[in-house]
């Protein structure tokens, strides 16, 4: 949807960038289900899983709690985006901030994203500072030193890490504006390179904490050497439902806070819901396992740069980057959707503009990665109770007499119930105590309630509460004779792929180009099981170690030279752009 009147040059193309900001995706902008899987693994296999993994290490997880508990936890997350927000998404075409309007009344839902947006800031702050400590390293190797910032530090500790930190910002920024398709894009090409970065990380740095001839030889190290049942001073051990609904929530607000509608509203089917497998199980589970182990070898401190580093050289490094990026990117995405209800007239790219500059601004604190774990948490614990209430409104309500978008229909600016709801919830669990030293306390403080936990009781409690409110509100409850609905939903639903032009067959250099990716990443798994086989000896160990950096950087580059050539041949012959 285009302006008649379009700017010239540069802000003109930027302003034909059209997302469906506040209209149903059309049925001819569908994608398959191979877009979501990129775009998951690429977002999930994140920078930020090094910092995660090697929390868990610290915080005393057991290898065993951690084994089952994530087993369990991203199952959880994945049913929840397969059953919760994919099918909303799909019905409906819209941005969980654009529904909410309806649900919610335009002046609340000001407020709700805007507090949305601001949080994924924050979060997509965590990715930029990681993909910083990254780029330091990296620097570092031709002269350029830069102090990284300690894991007690809250502001920028440097003049180096602030202009690095802009630099790595703009550049999020940028691709976080071309939009959903190029966001998947770009996750797919990256994605499975930084998998097996992940995996050949740990292996080859498996040797440093000692000899494994068998599968029991790595448990006991895994119990002895990484995952230890006592944490590092200060820290609360783990345990297993720790690390259960640590591994459902720290998605939360995307899956059942709804905000994943935005990505959603483009597959075909609901059932691409659970194409969030490929970013759970590779991601937060395989990627955190194999982060817990490399931040064992390097034992103390979270410098993701320097993880990468010694177990997987300037590949690992330009790993870090690159996961940065793309998680960092459809987070600011995010965020500048949720920001664009306030700024009515702002075309979206402009709007994701302005979140990507106070992400920028965000990220040259490092505390917000350091802190990562409690951060997760509460931004998850603040937007929750709006996808409840929108979860509510969209499945309940015709099965109990109350009518749907009632406070659009009565032409409401704030929904009562949906208000009490929010703020009833945050009373009842918002972790004040953090912010007060103790001298205040939250009920579920009181209760003696886990931060982890209270998500769960607090979704229930949103959805009864609402309830109960809107069935005492005469504006929400059917009169006779008045439909249930206020109007159809989207007819863009589940439907089977569109008529398009039939393919172009590959040409050769596409197959020679997906020949040599597939190749390469073949490669990024045998050098460091090389380093493995080996075995522990000091000596025998540093010059396996000096070989395999060598090879993976090779690999490393034999594979985005192939997989970016199978990529554009591949759309170019599809017709996609």
């Amino acid at each position: 949807m285009s302006s008649s009147h379009e700017a010239p040059g540069l802000a003109g193309r930027l302003d034909r960038l059209y997302e469906f900001e506040r209209a149903p995706v059309t049925t001819d902008r569908l994608h398959d289900g191979r877009y979501f899987a990129g775009l998951f693994a690429g977002e999930h296999v994140a920078a930020t899983e090094f910092v995660i993994g090697a929390l868990f290490v610290q915080w005393g997880a057991s290898a065993r709690n951690l084994v089952l508990g994530l087993l369990l936890g991203n199952l959880l997350a994945v049913l929840s985006w397969a059953f919760i927000c994919a099918p909303i998404a799909v019905r409906t075409r819209l941005t969980l901030y654009w529904y909410a309007r309806q649900v919610i009344g335009p002046g609340l839902t000001v407020v709700y994203n805007f507090i949305s947006g601001i949080l994924y800031c924050c979060l997509a702050a965590a990715m930029i500072g990681v993909s910083a400590s990254a780029v330091i390293l990296g620097l570092s190797r031709f002269g350029v030193h830069i102090r990284h910032p300690a894991l007690t530090d809250v502001c920028p500790n440097s003049v180096g890490w602030v202009v690095v930190v802009l630099v790595v910002g703009s550049v999020t920024t940028v691709v976080a504006i071309a939009g959903f398709k190029k966001l998947s894009q770009f996750a797919g090409v990256c994605s499975p390179w930084m998998f097996l970065v992940f995996i050949a990380g740990a292996i080859a740095t498996l040797p440093r904490l000692g000899d494994v001839h068998s599968l029991d030889d790595f448990w006991q190290i895994a119990e002895t050497r990484i995952w230890l049942e006592t944490p590092r001073a200060g820290t609360e051990r783990l345990g297993f439902w720790h690390i259960t609904f640590f591994a459902w929530f720290c998605n939360l607000a995307m899956h059942v806070g709804l905000s994943d509608m935005a990505i959603f509203r483009y597959a075909r089917r609901w059932t691409y819901g659970f194409y969030s497998a490929f970013g759970m199980y590779l991601g937060h589970y395989l990627a955190w396992i194999c982060a817990g182990i490399m931040g064992a070898a390097v034992s103390e401190g979270l410098n993701p740069g320097e993880m990468a580093d010694l177990a997987a050289g300037v590949p690992g490094v330009l790993a870090v980057l690159l996961a940065g990026w793309t998680t960092a990117n459809p987070t600011i995405y995010r965020a500048g959707l949720a920001l664009q209800i306030i700024t009515p007239n702002w075309p979206r790219w402009k709007v994701t503009l302005l979140a990507g500059a106070v992400t920028t601004i965000v990220g040259l604190s490092p505390a917000i990665f350091m802190k990562l774990l409690n951060f997760v948490a509460i931004y998850g614990l603040v937007l929750m109770p709006i996808g409840a209430v929108i979860f509510a409104e969209h499945w309940l309500f015709p099965k109990m007499g109350l009518i749907q978008y009632w406070t659009e229909r009565r032409r409401l600016s704030v929904n009562p119930p949906a208000l009490i709801a929010w703020l009833t919830v945050l009373v009842l669990c918002f972790p004040i105590e953090d912010f007060t030293a103790g001298r205040v306390r939250s009920p579920m403080d009181l209760m003696g309630v886990g931060l982890f936990f209270r998500w769960l009781p607090a979704w229930f409690v949103t959805v009864i509460v609402y309830l109960l409110l809107c069935r005492l509100m005469p504006g929400a409850r059917r009169q006779p004779g008045e439909q249930a609905e206020v109007r159809r939903e989207a007819q863009t639903g589940i439907t089977g792929p569109t008529a398009v032009r039939p393919p172009e067959p590959l040409p050769p250099i596409a197959w020679i180009g997906g020949t040599l990716a597939i190749l390469a990443l073949m490669a990024c798994l045998v050098l460091p099981l090389l380093v493995f086989i080996g075995g522990s000896d000091p000596s025998a160990y540093q010059r396996n170690m000096g070989s395999y950096k060598t090879g993976l950087m090779v690999a490393t580059v034999a594979y985005f030279i192939g997989g970016i050539i199978w990529m554009v041949e591949r759309e170019r012959t599809r017709g996609e752009k």
